[in-house]
């Protein structure tokens, strides 16, 4: 039997198969998601009290709640990663993570990309036409557009769970992609290029809508001489918190994935470049989680409401001041 490893550098290997050195992922990257999760558990609670107080009267509203669900889904598969990446879980554990908690944390990572992408558009049509009506502002239609996203991402992560159906052992839940049938690999493969699709898409589309955004506020902000409507055009200016956290948080990742993937699905690449290509995936994973810590601070700038619930007692240490603030930097073209 054509078995051999190789524990003294970190790396092993098994049936001429390369496993990746995970000696920096069993104790740094680890240690990082646990203070992700502890505060994205803390924003996310605090948010989910506030925005539980605020009625979906909104399209923007309704974007906001669905983002926060997204981003509660994924803190609470965190600990999950914690434990396998750290190896104080069972190799039972690692298996459950391979085939349910990574695919329901990478599902909702993009239903956030998508949201981020609707939020945008919701805010550029804001912006530019204060006044105007559109069926994307309709509450209905955003819950159906909510309701479509993550029907959509739902059905191209069931496959991923149902055709990682190898039987799971201690060895070959070290790579999961070793748990996955022939069908599953591809599938795997095709909806990570369908996933790039979508990432490619959103980030075209929020990059033409902020140019127009930029030009709009810029221009405003030129022809506005009254101290009081350069302030606002500096609280408009706020929404540039979304794409923001869209670039710092998803795009290095996905410069990093397509390499990754390719290393996964049966590509010949040198067993050195493998645990490269992990490393740097895992870096700029480390970096879209840190999204759960992110989405917070876009609920504080741009809606008030929130604002409100949130921070109730200290609106009502200096009422007239806050209140004098929220009306001028807030209640805007962008604030609910």
């Amino acid at each position: 039997m054509n078995r051999s490893f190789n524990i003294s550098n970190g790396t092993s290997s098994f049936s001429g198969q390369c496993l990746r050195d995970t000696r920096i992922a069993h104790v740094v990257f680890p240690l990082l998601y646990s203070f992700l999760f502890l505060g994205g558990f803390l924003l996310n609670s605090l948010a989910v009290l506030a925005f539980f107080q605020i009625p979906s009267t909104s399209s923007f509203v309704v974007y906001l709640k669905n983002t926060l669900v997204s981003d509660f889904i994924m803190t609470l598969m965190l600990p999950f990663k914690i434990l396998t990446d750290s190896e104080l879980g069972l190799w039972q554990l690692k298996a459950f993570v391979c085939r349910f908690s990574a695919v329901i944390f990478y599902e909702t990572m993009y239903i956030s990309i998508v949201l981020l992408g609707l939020i945008s558009v919701d805010r550029f049509l804001k912006i530019i036409r204060p006044f105007g009506k559109f069926w994307l502002h309709d509450v209905t239609s955003a819950k159906i557009l909510s309701g479509f996203v993550w029907f959509f991402f739902f059905g191209l992560s069931l496959p991923n769970m149902i055709l990682s159906n190898r039987e799971a052992t201690p060895l070959s839940v070290r790579k999961c992609a070793s748990l996955k049938s022939h069908l599953g690999l591809k599938w795997h493969e095709a909806v990570n290029y369908i996933c790039q699709l979508v990432f490619w898409t959103v980030l075209i589309l929020i990059l033409l809508v902020y140019i127009i955004i930029a030009k709009k506020i810029y221009s405003s902000y030129i022809k506005t001489q009254p101290k009081e409507c350069k302030i606002k055009q500096r609280a408009k200016s706020k929404v540039f918190i979304i794409v923001a956290v869209f670039f710092i948080c998803f795009a290095p990742f996905h410069f990093a994935r397509i390499p990754y993937t390719l290393s996964q699905t049966g590509k010949r690449i040198d067993c050195a470049v493998q645990n490269q290509l992990y490393i740097a995936k895992e870096s700029t994973l480390w970096l879209a989680t840190a999204n759960i810590c992110m989405d917070p601070l876009i609920y504080i700038l741009l809606c008030r409401q929130f604002v409100e619930k949130a921070f109730c007692v200290k609106l009502q240490k200096s009422r007239n001041t806050i209140q004098e603030n929220l009306t001028i930097a807030l209640d805007t073209g962008i604030s609910v």
